[in-house]
């Protein structure tokens, strides 16, 4: 397993939290994302072998979110 800390832009609520860690879980080979508002960013684990960096981003934007 991988781990990664994504910074996103224009995250404010409990919405924006849901809508990025739902896209995100719903991609094959994410064990977990966790969303830290204060902080502007995601955490995520998942496997690297099934799963790369640059979908994770296209996940995230594909919500209205910029990742930085």
């Amino acid at each position: 397993m991988a781990q990664k800390t994504i910074k996103v832009e224009g995250m404010t609520c409990g919405h924006c939290k849901s809508a990025v860690e739902g896209a995100l879980n719903e991609l094959d080979g994410i064990t977990s994302a966790n969303v830290d508002l204060d902080a502007d960013k995601v955490d995520v684990e998942y496997d690297d072998q099934k799963v790369t960096e640059s979908s994770m981003v296209e996940a995230i934007e594909d919500q209205g979110y910029d990742v930085k």
